[in-house]
């Protein structure tokens, strides 16, 4: 492969305005001739200033950039692959009224909160043995409210995929909200979530309205596998088959990364969202208060586990809280319940996720039913961790 005739064609199309252009992904089928293309853009990046527009994306063998539709780089189709990045959608159904931090549910201003999900899935019980100390999750999504009390001993470094220079600050609400689940302290007052130890780490891939590139989500997946992260939470979801977001997660899995994903939200009796319907993923579907699959969840064979999803109580930008729902709140509580099974003993994603199979409580209570994804436990959890 000629790199600089390539990389060369790159910038002359990175400057065309007069066409629409769109943001594609450019697949090198050799990995030399990738390694040699990304050596070079970065040494001519300060040449070429355009070229600081090309993002690599080691885990697929890619650049993520912006071009027209008659790009002069098909003539390179021998070598690399380019196909047209799509937008996806955070996972939730909609938001109540933002609640006050000192709201009823509370018992009273001087006591922390266990939201009732924390509490359905017996977290509390498990706290004198484990509290996820020391794992690592990276929650891709809107960001995370630094400032938030019950958040500041949870959140270690991040990064912002939309604007590398500024910090992953959310200015949605949804990445605090799944954060808050996952891993609040509530020091004084507040709410603590699933293992209040575990380190979240916020990786901004959505925007104020909840959209993403799926070039961003890889870039996302990327980033965490890059700084060893333990867990990757993905409450997101679309509807079409991606190779490359597969490609992306089958390398994070073979590098020993759990991923847990959401559903969807469409009330599906047969099929999932992807990346959740991957088979190295987690797939999360959505519970009630009363134990039954929440009315919008996707369902069926395709999914590993059910959690609380119905009106979850958690944090919110500004400082407040919020009441959600949606399979990306049970997807939360998955993520929690996984650090509290790698703080006590090492497995790989394939141990966790057919221990989480076993362990659940069933939902159908039809004598002699073939296997059916059940409810999570907290406590049986920690049990199957033991055993695998």
């Amino acid at each position: 492969m000629d790199t600089a005739t390539f990389l060369h064609l790159l910038h002359e199309d990175l400057g065309l305005t007069k066409q629409p252009a769109r943001k594609h992904l450019i697949h090198f089928t050799s990995k030399t001739d990738y390694l040699a293309c990304k050596s070079e853009l970065l040494r001519l990046t300060s040449e070429l200033p355009r070229l600081s527009l090309v993002l690599p994306l080691d885990i697929i063998q890619a650049f993520s950039c912006t071009l027209c539709p008659d790009t002069k780089l098909r003539s390179f189709s021998s070598t690399t692959r380019i196909e047209t990045d799509t937008k996806l959608t955070i996972n939730k159904v909609k938001s109540r009224k933002t609640v006050p931090k000192r709201a009823t549910i509370l018992s009273n201003s001087r006591t922390r909160t266990i939201p009732w999900g924390v509490d359905q899935i017996g977290a509390p019980e498990i706290w004198s043995k484990s509290v996820g100390k020391n794992i690592h999750i990276g929650v891709i999504d809107t960001g995370i409210d630094y400032k938030h009390p019950d958040l500041q001993n949870s959140i270690s470094h991040g990064i912002n995929l939309l604007n590398r220079r500024l910090m992953p600050h959310d200015d949605n609400g949804h990445g605090t909200h799944i954060a808050g689940t996952i891993a609040a302290t509530g020091r004084n007052s507040g709410i603590i979530g699933v293992a209040p130890r575990a380190i979240i780490h916020p990786v901004k891939a959505f925007d104020q309205n909840g959209s993403a590139y799926v070039s961003d989500i890889i870039a996302g997946i990327d980033w965490c596998v890059q700084n060893d992260l333990d867990i990757i939470n993905m409450s997101f979801g679309m509807k079409t088959y991606n190779p490359a977001l597969e490609q992306a997660v089958l390398n994070a899995y073979y590098r020993g990364k759990v991923i847990v994903a959401s559903s969807g939200n469409d009330g599906r009796k047969k099929t999932i969202d992807y990346p959740a319907r991957f088979p190295h993923v987690v797939s999360v579907g959505a519970t009630t208060r009363t134990g039954r699959i929440a009315p919008f969840s996707n369902r069926g064979a395709q999914i590993d586990i059910y959690a609380p999803g119905e009106r979850v109580y958690s944090a919110w930008i500004g400082g407040k809280y919020n009441e959600l729902s949606g399979t990306s709140m049970a997807t939360a509580h998955v993520s929690g319940v996984i650090a509290l099974m790698l703080s006590i003993r090492s497995m790989s994603p394939q141990q966790i996720k057919n221990a989480l199979r076993r362990c659940a409580f069933p939902l159908s209570k039809r004598p002699n039913a073939r296997w059916q994804p059940g409810q999570l436990n907290a406590q049986r959890a920690i049990r199957a961790a033991g055993q695998e």
